[in-house]
This record gives structure tokens, C-alpha cells and sequence, in this order.
């Protein structure tokens, strides 16, 4: 299986970047974790948000895997517990070559992105920095990872 991570927003600062590698370095290489960055497009005065919106989708849907999973983050989604994330990765890894997690802009998500999805996940009812977002993805599958391989990390 693969994985991966796609976001929509400028280069992290260096601190975030730094745990997302150890984050990457943890996970298996057989999970294949990829990241991928949409840049935000240019916001101008009297741009209207929709239409970065709708411009942020089409970007996301040229590079969206035929016949992958599709995990948008959402605030308005299900909120799953690590263990829930496990049992979900556990059938990924069965029934998906590619699972592939968006994360939007800081305008928020095109309803088609979200209509397309198969699952809709919250890590929090709480609004997170876009940038920190990736890094909680990435330590949530290491430490699904790590509850399926019964390694001590996760007590």
C-alpha cells in the first residue's frame, strides 16, 4: 500500500518540516509515504474566495489516483480514535494500493472535494494551522503502525 499525504498551502517552517521527516523516517518504507504540496494560488485584492476554492479542487482532482481511498480532513468530518485509524489502515492495506489523505487551503474545502471523498476525517473539532495538520496525519499513522506491529510506542 501507499500513502499519501497532499496539502494545499505554502513550504512549512523548518520546525514543522523537521517533524514531519521524523515522522516519514518512522513509517515503514513499504507504506510508501509520499508528500505532496499544492501551492495556495495567488490571492489578489478582490479575488473571491470561492473561486480559489474551486481553483484549489481542480488541482487536487488532476492528481487524485483513480481507484484510491480518498481521506479529506475536515473539521466537520468523523472524528476517529487511534484506534479506529488502525482498524480503518488494517483494511486499506487489504482492499487499496493508495490511500491518499487532502488537507485544503485556509479558505476551507470545495463541496465536490468533499462529496468525492470516501471518508471525512476531524482529528479535532478545534482549528489547526494548515501546516501543522500533515505532522498530526503523520504521527497518527505511525502510531497506527505501531499498534498493529504491538511496539510500545503507543500506551
Amino acid at each position: 500500500m501507499k500513502l499519501e499525504v497532499v496539502t494545499v498551502g505554502n513550504r512549512p517552517p523548518s520546525w514543522l518540516r523537521d517533524g514531519l521527516d521524523e515522522y516519514r523516517r518512522r513509517i515503514p518504507r513499504e507504506w510508501g509515504l509520499s508528500l505532496r504540496e499544492i501551492p495556495l494560488p495567488k490571492r489578489t485584492k478582490g479575488a473571491l474566495t470561492q473561486a480559489l476554492v474551486r481553483t484549489e479542487f481542480e488541482k487536487i482532482r488532476s492528481i487524485s489516483v483513480p481507484h484510491s481511498r480518498k481521506v479529506v480532513m475536515a473539521t466537520t468530518g468523523k472524528i476517529w480514535s487511534s484506534e479506529d485509524l488502525t482498524s480503518h489502515l488494517r483494511n486499506w492495506l487489504k482492499d487499496y494500493q493508495m490511500v491518499q489523505f487532502f488537507v485544503g487551503g485556509p479558505d476551507g474545502l470545495d463541496k465536490a472535494l468533499l462529496d468525492s471523498a470516501d471518508d471525512i476525517w476531524s482529528l479535532s473539532r478545534l482549528t489547526f494551522p494548515h501546516a501543522f495538520v500533515p505532522v498530526l496525519i503523520l504521527e497518527q499513522i505511525y502510531r497506527a503502525w505501531t499498534m498493529i506491529k504491538h511496539h510500545p510506542y503507543h500506551r
